[in-house]
């Protein structure tokens, strides 16, 4: 039995001595043997080949204990924790209570807090449904017949709002030139804001080829320090224009970007789409909201390592994303300027909502003896599969049973808070 003694202690936290029988160790300690020896040196023996009661006749007793010991502990102390039925949460500490025989060894961590929570069911939250508009749905539409626009040249008129004017330009602030200040055959639509307040306007009325000074102020907050609250003037050159002529909203159209005959589909559609967007984007807000209560109706002592284990998850689904788009965090810190510990404490809030919220979960899923099907573990295997295209063989080795059920009953006792809450 490798379990000798177990106590709870205060705030979740507790404390257990466990064995570790003579026969393991020495098995573990002529192991650490094996794996050091090659590196070691003693007068008299070739390198890598002197015997292990040499070694600690030469360096001590306990040469190989650390290695040996370190070894034996995992298995010694899952089989104590399953033995003494904590549910250890965290990287608990170790100390050596005794090596005279049997080693003894003593354990202090924290396992995941008694909780309580009541009045789970009948909780009331609002739902805002945004509705969905004619105007929304035309303005979609609209958006839609931008992106299929096609470019007309202008030749026969001056320019106007919302031309695509393609220009050269030199700035200067009391007749010296400035860096950034200068572009040719720089595209600029008119109306569109990208430019210094009042330089836009300027060219509206402007002719094919006509040279002209576009008198403007730098805002006072401009990024430029040097060149913030100056008045400014730039050369400027009307090369050509140019302008977005959008397709009309009609069948074709709508033949052209869907798989919809008429334009009225096409609008059924999206509005279709907007109202379901809506609806979820509500739904979540719902689930937000019920999520906040039972953080509030959860009473527990909840140990720090719960925290700092969620927040260490946080971070690395952080880089695995970062990854995908070609990024590491070594990389987004040199651009953002943040460190490792900044990015820790801007998950820090995260990780405490999902630690609570699971934990009420949990709670309510055993006190209303929630249970899973083997349908439904089949199923969410198949579910991760599909998702990440990886063979589900594959994911049953990665994820265990336990864990995947675990998440089922949680997910299951959010269902049942939300179809008994009070949704106005």
């Amino acid at each position: 039995m490798s379990l000798i003694k177990k106590e709870l202690t205060e705030k979740s936290g507790f404390v257990m001595e466990f064995s570790v029988s003579k026969e393991v160790y020495d098995k573990a300690e002529m192991a650490a043997y094996k794996k050091q020896v090659k590196d070691i040196s003693i007068p008299g023996f070739r390198k890598g080949k002197a015997p292990k009661h040499i070694i600690e006749t030469y360096y001590g007793k306990g040469v190989f204990f650390e290695d040996a010991i370190n070894a034996c502990i995992p298995e010694a102390f899952e089989e104590a924790v399953k033995e003494a039925g904590l549910d250890v949460v965290g990287s608990p500490k170790f100390d050596l209570v005794s090596n005279d025989g049997d080693i003894i060894l003593k354990a202090e961590g924290f396992v995941k807090p008694e909780v309580s929570i009541e009045g789970y069911r009948g909780i009331e939250v609002e739902k805002k449904l945004e509705e969905v508009t004619d105007e929304a749905v035309e303005a979609e539409v609209t958006r839609a017949r931008e992106r299929n626009a096609r470019s007309v040249e202008v030749t026969d008129r001056a320019a106007e709002m919302n031309d695509i004017a393609n220009i050269d330009y030199e700035g200067s602030v009391d007749g010296v030139p400035f860096d950034g200040g200068k572009g040719e055959n720089h595209d600029l639509k008119l109306g569109s804001g990208a430019f210094i307040p009042g330089f836009e306007e300027q060219i509206v009325g402007k002719n094919i080829g006509e040279k002209f000074d576009v008198n403007v102020t730098f805002p006072e907050e401009y990024h430029a320090k040097e060149l913030a609250g100056k008045a400014a003037v730039f050369k400027t050159k009307l090369n050509s224009l140019k302008f977005e002529e959008l397709p009309e909203a009609d069948d074709e159209f709508a033949k052209d970007v869907s798989e919809f005959d008429t334009i009225a589909e096409y609008k059924a559609d999206i509005k279709a789409k907007m109202e379901k967007r809506n609806a979820d984007a509500a739904d979540r807000e719902v689930e937000n909201a019920l999520a906040e209560a039972l953080m509030e109706k959860l009473v527990a002592e909840i140990p720090e390592p719960m925290f700092e284990a969620e927040t260490e998850n946080f971070v690395r689904d952080y880089d695995t994303r970062l990854r995908q788009s070609g990024l590491d965090l070594k990389t987004y810190f040199k651009y953002t300027g943040l460190t490792l510990e900044a990015l820790r404490e801007q998950m820090r809030p995260q990780a405490e909502r999902q630690v609570k919220v699971r934990l009420a979960l949990e709670k309510i899923a055993a006190l209303e003896n929630l249970t899973v099907t083997e349908e439904e573990t089949a199923a969410e295997y198949k579910k991760i599969s599909e998702v990440y295209n990886v063979p589900e063989e594959e994911i049953k080795k990665m994820i265990a049973v336990e864990d995947i059920n675990a998440d089922i009953l949680v997910g299951a006792a959010m269902k049942l808070v939300k179809e008994s809450a009070i949704v106005k």
